[in-house]
């Protein structure tokens, strides 16, 4: 070894570079990498693996139960961290790499930062076909890593010892682009990883990436501010790239010089305090009466750090009014062109605070801020009664499972939801105090996400309080990470909603004439249908044996209490809650595009179509 080399594995190599790697935004730092997931495996356990024990002392280590799971841990701690910082995670080859693909979906389609390790194939090709290689017969370079292609937005692999220094220094380039964020991946073949280089102490001093704030075009900010002055009915549409850019205050302070009201996605919701005068709540498909009846009428659509997904557009049916048009400020170009819109390419909170500046003076018609308020303060009365049990000794609905939620948790608790009927009931109801506290993924919807996200969370934000909430379903598809939580000795709170089925989808069933089938989870009844008595599984019983601590409040009244004693506990808590399935939610405000069989001989199903058509008569595109 010279002076100006150091004689280090591929997979040392990597790690020690790793642990100097930095952000920088509004003058402060962060370390980019801020510990590594792992499942040992013979891809990764003598290189990667060797490599995190020779630099235990700085960089942490996580031990999970799936890949998968690995992911949305890191994910989740991503997004508690603006994407400031996020984590590692190293796997085998074969089904442990190929349990990545999910995670890095979710992570690349929510633009959140995650570094993937799988180990791969031997470069040299001396053992061939390897243990769970993939053998194909006219692409030998193909390994199932390949999966993880279209799911990354950056991906190499590592063939040679020297190759991992352009292509580190490009993944650490891309996980800090607040434009061009999502899963990146390394796929690392096992002798690679093992292989001794002399690498150059320059590639492992300290790196600062700073995360830019582009400020607005000045022709398109003027351009703008003179489409804003001249509407009648403005509407802001509030994505998560406020949140990521941490634009709150900005938005804030446009809302109150200007009177506009803001509507929320599922990512942008907590942009403003739910009790802001302009805050109207969820829009879309899922939102609420006043935002979207606000977003049938307004002329003007403002849509910040959104992606304008169908949930938002109610597939092309919520802007209805006739001469509606669309101004986008978005940091990726690609997102701000959507709807044919007006758009300013740059960052949030720059881009808010110089529409602020450029709007001096300009407010709504006091009548348009007396309607939209005059909503929302009718809105909350619906809120009210959802959350309100008549009895507090009955079973409790799902909504009254929020309301006791709502009347326990502390503005700073974190509450993560992903998928089933709970998103839809979230968005339309919850009260969220503060910006972290809404953790919804929507963008990939992905079962599972809660209990290691709540992991993330925790592990960004200690002490944070973290509810998960999760349905029967949900739970079934990924419970395994509570003994990571247990291990990590993490108090995540999980709030487990017991329905006996997919009741989301079941409800989807229902109306587009499906009528319910495959939905349930009974017993096959003797004409095969699923429609006898509920499953016998006791689901917090299983909770229990992989060592959280389990509630089984059975009324409203012993809900709350429950909910209070595992906010307390410095345990991970498990509340179990069968309930009333009643259905107590707010019906749709807006459509959603779910296509309906053209022909069928059932009734529902003709019926289901008759409806579809209905609605997609009211479809416009944007021009």
């Amino acid at each position: 070894m010279s002076a100006s080399t150091c004689r280090l594995t591929t997979a040392q190599a990597l790690v020690r570079f790793l642990t100097a790697q930095y952000t920088e935004r509004d003058g402060r730092q962060h370390r980019l990498i801020a510990g590594t997931w792992g499942i040992f495996g013979h891809g990764n356990v003598a290189g990667v693996g060797q490599a995190l024990l020779e630099y235990g002392d700085v960089m942490p280590y996580h031990q999970g139960r799936n890949e998968q799971a690995m992911v949305h841990a890191a994910v989740g701690y991503a997004r508690q961290c603006n994407r400031l910082s996020t984590q590692a995670v190293t796997t085998s080859i074969g089904p442990g790499a190929t349990n990545l693909v999910t995670g890095a979906a979710l992570a690349t389609i929510n633009r959140l930062p995650v570094l993937l390790l799988p180990g791969d194939y031997f470069a040299t090709r001396t053992a061939d076909p390897l243990l769970q290689q993939l053998e194909h017969p006219v692409e030998a370079d193909v390994s199932v890593n390949d999966t993880l292609r279209p799911v990354s937005r950056y991906f190499d692999r590592i063939t040679r010892p020297e190759a991992l220094i352009p292509s580190a220094l490009q993944a650490m380039r891309v996980l800090t682009d607040p434009a061009e964020t999502g899963a990146v991946t390394l796929a690392l073949p096992q002798d690679v990883q093992a292989e001794a280089y002399d690498w150059p102490e320059e590639f492992f001093a300290e790196r600062v990436w700073r995360v830019r704030r582009p400020a607005p075009d000045p022709a398109e900010l003027a351009e703008a501010a003179r489409a804003i002055r001249a509407a009648a009915r403005p509407l802001i549409v509030a994505g998560g790239g406020i949140h990521h850019s941490e634009a709150e205050r900005a938005l804030r302070d446009l809302v109150e010089a200007t009177g506009i009201p803001v509507a929320s996605t599922q990512a942008g919701k907590g942009s403003l305090r739910h009790d802001h005068p302009a805050d109207l709540g969820g829009v879309g498909h899922t939102g609420t009466a006043v935002s979207d009846d606000i977003a049938r009428t307004a002329d003007l659509v403002i849509g910040v750090g959104t992606r304008y997904t169908d949930f938002t557009t109610a597939s092309g049916t919520l802007f209805l009014n006739p001469d509606v048009r669309f101004v986008n400020l978005n940091i990726a170009a690609s997102d701000a062109h959507k709807l044919a819109a007006r758009t300013l390419v740059c960052d949030a909170q720059a881009g808010l605070t110089a529409l602020t500046q450029a709007l001096a003076g300009h407010r709504v018609d006091a009548a348009y801020e007396g309607e939209y308020r005059a909503g929302k303060e009718r809105w909350e009365q619906v809120v009210e009664a959802a959350y309100r049990a008549a009895d507090e000794n009955a079973v409790p609905t799902q909504t009254q499972v929020l309301g006791a939620l709502d009347a326990v948790v502390g503005d700073e608790d974190v509450v993560i939801n992903a998928a089933g009927s709970l998103p839809g009931d979230l968005h339309k109801l919850w009260r969220a105090r503060s910006p972290r506290q809404y953790h919804l993924e929507y963008g990939y919807s992905c079962m599972g996400y809660e209990i290691p996200a709540g992991i993330g969370v925790q592990q960004a934000a200690p002490g944070t309080v973290v509810w998960s909430l999760v349905g029967d379903g949900t739970y079934l598809m990924m419970p395994t990470e509570i003994v990571t939580a247990v291990q990590e000795g993490l108090p995540v709170n999980l709030v487990l909603i017991q329905n006996h089925g997919y009741a989301s989808i079941g409800g989807l069933s229902q109306e587009t004439g499906g009528e319910r089938f495959g939905t349930a989870y009974r017993h096959r009844a003797a004409d095969g249908t699923f429609t006898g008595a509920p499953l016998p599984v006791d689901l917090a019983a299983n909770a229990g044996s992989l060592g959280m601590e389990v509630l089984r409040p059975k009324t409203v009244r012993e809900l709350r209490e429950a909910l209070a004693a595992a906010r307390a506990s410095h345990r991970p808590t498990c509340v179990y809650v069968e309930t009333d399935p009643a259905p107590t939610a707010p019906p749709a405000e807006a459509w959603w595009d779910v296509p309906v069989a053209q022909v069928a001989s059932r009734r529902a199903a003709v019926d289901a179509r008759e409806r579809y058509e209905r609605h997609v008569a009211e479809r416009r595109r944007h021009l």
